[in-house]
């Protein structure tokens, strides 16, 4: 559990003067390596922030976080965790925090990773290009909008096609394939099929190369202490995956040349950087983020226990809707994902709180500041100094949200529901808000939940049931005609699988 504040403290009129930051980076080198065994080896990276919050009483701390020692030149572990909502909030403001190289921690992968280009989500917003690259990412999802739900449907039902004829097998590829082939159609404006390299080849180019970025941050489940000596030791070289980063160059060249000539004559950036950013947000952002989130999602909604009875709730919700829109699948979109179906979309903002996408956020200090969490709880940061924001507890803080640890699909509906959205931060800023050219918020932030609810409602449009155990459809009861249009010589359904 966090620590938690009293209702008096909370209460107080005058708030405490700020306080040093409790935590110990401990020694030189051998206190980093500490920390980051326990990080990798010891504890889950859940485990190492509760434990840490606990021993320091406190939900704002100094720790070390990984990559470090040996090789990692340049590279100083040192930062001040916040695990609670409201001294989070600190990471998104602009004034406090400068975002320049720090997406993922202390360590940047360099832009060996991206053509050479600094991509947009390395730039601070005080930098002139943050503006344009973050205004160009804008206008293509606007104008995607359309044209969006029918790929991604269209996508789906290819999908799940394809796992209806291999029974028990496992869904992660075929909907990375789905995600691959549709952002590549919606995003960029270039069919993946006409090339059969980088349709058959292109979402497995994106697992390297994402896998080659992070893992020096992230835990895989080597045989330790293989792991910590192969992965945490050293930054993965970027020549490695420079053949296949090189064929989706020449793809989005050719075939998204009119996203890449939107990009130099509306918002004047040079033709080499706007398709390196276009390959950043269609493989970081969109395809690494939905590659990550949507099968916790899918598992979830079809855990065979079912405890809440969610699936047949979630079923209900979209078929009305499907029986609102007839035949006209224009209406079945973003709209209804938006304002028809408040299950589905509470759903996926309970599983967003739960499974963050990207579990950390980072900020430098622009100046010293003072922190404010609850109880008036207050901190003093110093200029410099690296904010490690950890959201899957910032999002569980028991100050904010009702039974924390539990999933609660309906948490939030209704007006209190929709008052913890404030609280939500997943996207880089609270739900509240949205993404703009002068801050760091997701510019995709409406069209993720979207997508996720729309998956969602494509599951329930085809069939009436299914299970998830791992990876895999264990169940699949194909949808049946409603029983006014049904005869009394109609067989019951029966699974697909």
């Amino acid at each position: 559990m966090l620590p938690t504040f009293s209702p008096a403290a909370s209460a107080s009129a005058k708030p405490p003067p700020p306080r040093p930051i409790p935590g110990s980076y401990g020694p030189p080198v051998l206190g980093a390596l500490r920390d980051r065994l326990d990080y990798f080896w010891f504890q889950s990276q859940d485990e190492f922030f509760r434990r840490r919050a606990a021993a320091n009483k406190s939900t704002v701390f100094r720790t070390n976080i990984p990559p470090t020692f040996p090789f990692f030149v340049g590279v100083d572990p040192r930062v001040v965790a916040v695990v609670d909502a409201a001294a989070f909030t600190a990471l998104f403001d602009n004034t406090l925090v400068d975002k320049r190289d720090i997406l993922i921690g202390p360590y940047n992968p360099g832009p060996g990773f991206t053509g050479g280009t600094r991509v947009g989500v390395y730039l601070d917003t005080e930098e002139p290009e943050h503006e344009r690259v973050k205004s160009f990412a804008m206008a293509l999802l606007h104008r995607s909008t359309q044209s969006w739900p029918v790929l991604l449907r269209a996508g789906v039902d290819a999908m799940l096609d394809s796992l209806e004829a291999r029974p028990s097998a496992s869904y992660i590829v075929p909907l990375q394939q789905c995600i691959f082939r549709f952002l590549c159609k919606a995003f960029v404006g270039a069919d993946p099929s006409v090339d059969w390299l980088v349709d058959r080849f292109g979402f497995t180019i994106l697992d390297v190369w994402l896998a080659l970025q992070i893992l020096p941050t992230q835990k895989i489940g080597l045989i330790q202490p293989l792991e910590e000596l192969l992965i945490h030791s050293f930054p993965l070289p970027s020549f490695l995956i420079w053949p296949g980063y090189y064929l989706l160059y020449r793809f989005v060249e050719e075939h998204g040349a009119e996203a890449v000539e939107f990009a130099e004559r509306e918002h004047g950036i040079a033709k080499k950087d706007a398709i390196n950013n276009l390959l950043f947000v269609l493989g970081f952002n969109a395809f690494g983020g939905f590659s990550v989130f949507l099968p916790f999602l899918v598992a979830k909604i079809g855990d065979p226990a079912d405890p809440s009875g969610l699936r047949p709730r979630l079923r209900d919700e979209v078929r009305a809707v499907m029986n609102r829109a007839g035949d006209d699948d224009a209406v079945f979109g973003f709209g209804a994902a938006r304002n028809e179906m408040p299950l589905v979309r509470s759903t996926v903002y309970e599983m967003l709180r739960m499974q963050p996408p990207v579990p950390l956020q980072f900020g430098r200090a622009r100046k010293d500041f003072v922190l404010r969490s609850h109880g008036g709880a207050a901190f003093q940061v110093a200029k410099g100094e690296v904010l490690c924001g950890y959201q899957p507890l910032a999002m569980r803080d028991p100050e904010v949200f009702d039974r924390p640890e539990e999933f609660v699909p309906e948490r939030f509906l209704g007006e209190e529901g929709r008052a913890l959205l404030q609280h939500l931060f997943w996207s880089n800023g609270p739900e509240t808000e949205q993404p703009a050219p002068g801050n760091k918020q997701c510019a995709a932030k409406e069209v993720v939940v979207d997508t996720a609810c729309m998956l969602v409602a494509e599951l329930f449009r085809r069939y009436d049931d299914f299970e998830v155990e791992g990876t895999s459809f264990t169940k699949l009861v194909k949808r049946q005609p409603a029983p006014s249009n049904l005869s009394s010589a109609t067989p019951a359904a029966t699974p697909a699988v």
